[in-house]
């Protein structure tokens, strides 16, 4: 699908874009790969690793319209996964938090629009699912905005899709780097928040797979998440240091012991698959799409009433062994 296709991904210079660049070029033959980011010294990093042909390095930010608009000149596909996620800086710098997730993906939208790129999918969160902190409604807003663009295209080809998943084992800023350096420095003990906290896990391999099928799935306006498993945090801990005591410290602003991914509210919306959920759009398109079968034939059926898919009533819980697992297969 990517074979002679130009490919552009904002903040391609996170875990993610590296790992979905690295997937690319080894899997299909990209025409061009865009990476645009706005850290100079991370671009440069990234290009003593992927130097290939055709590579390209594009400086700039997901708020600045006029350049996301030259950016996409050319482009075929767009991988928003740009945005600033910590949940406690968010609490504590509101504005910036919103002028990145929110207006910057305004930007993303418009530039698309402006280009007729062909498919953007853009990343969320379990976060934005029922939020109760800034971070997470930043990233609701943005998914509603993915999700309503495909009306402004009107009779212009491009599709907007989101797909939303939870924790990234071993991406920046995630909480296994921060044990791993906690462990590596010779700590006699490890914070966790509350003893009954519970997260989604996808490596980042995984993360992008679904990505790459979701391109080919999409009609325009769905929400796709996966099915995969969860963690209890204090087992995350017995994993990666056995025998070390852990220290309840407490919540942090904006927390939640269980995240969410596919609300109850969103029940009568949502539709079953093999390997994942389709949250369908609340709202009606220009165009008629029936999401029960997708674009490669896979066809889902409406969960129940009230379902809810949330970390801690997820069928499947990785043991300390699996998550051991996890951590070592992780790139």
């Amino acid at each position: 699908m990517f074979n002679d296709k130009s490919v552009l991904i904002t903040g391609g210079t996170g875990s993610f874009g590296k790992m979905f660049i690295k997937m690319l070029l080894k899997r299909y033959r990209p025409k061009r790969v865009v990476v645009f980011s706005r850290d100079e010294l991370k671009q440069f990093e990234m290009q003593q690793d992927f130097n290939a042909p055709q590579m390209r390095y594009f400086l700039g930010d997901v708020r600045d319209r006029e350049r996301m608009v030259q950016a996409m000149r050319g482009i075929d596909f767009v991988i928003h996964a740009a945005a600033l996620k910590q949940v406690p800086a968010a609490e504590y710098n509101p504005t910036e938090c919103i002028k990145t997730n929110i207006h910057g993906a305004e930007n993303v939208i418009f530039a698309a629009l402006e280009n007729g790129v062909e498919k953007v999918i853009a990343l969320s969160t379990d976060k934005a699912a029922n939020p109760i902190n800034l971070y997470g409604a930043t990233k609701l807003v943005s998914d509603k905005l993915f999700v309503a663009a495909n009306n402004l295209a009107g009779g212009h080809k491009t599709r907007f899709s989101v797909v939303r998943y939870g924790n990234v084992v071993g991406s920046r800023g995630s909480v296994v780097p921060f044990f791993d350096k906690l462990i590596a420095s010779g700590a006699t003990e490890l914070p966790i928040t509350h003893e009954r906290m519970t997260r989604f896990w996808i490596t980042l391999p995984e993360g992008v797979e679904f990505v790459f099928k979701n391109f080919a799935r999409m009609q325009g306006g769905e929400i796709f998440v996966p099915k995969i498993p969860s963690a209890n945090m204090t087992d995350l801990a017995a994993a990666m240091a056995p025998g070390l005591p852990i220290k309840i410290v407490g919540i942090r602003p904006g927390e939640k012991l269980n995240e969410i991914m596919c609300p109850s509210d969103d029940s009568h919306l949502t539709l079953e698959f093999h390997d994942h959920f389709v949250i369908r759009p609340s709202i009606t398109f220009t165009f008629s799409s029936d999401y029960t079968t997708n674009l490669i034939g896979e066809t889902g059926q409406p969960v129940a009433q009230g379902f809810e898919y949330n970390s801690g009533n997820n069928p499947h819980f990785l043991s300390v062994e699996e998550l051991r697992a996890m951590e070592r297969s992780d790139v």
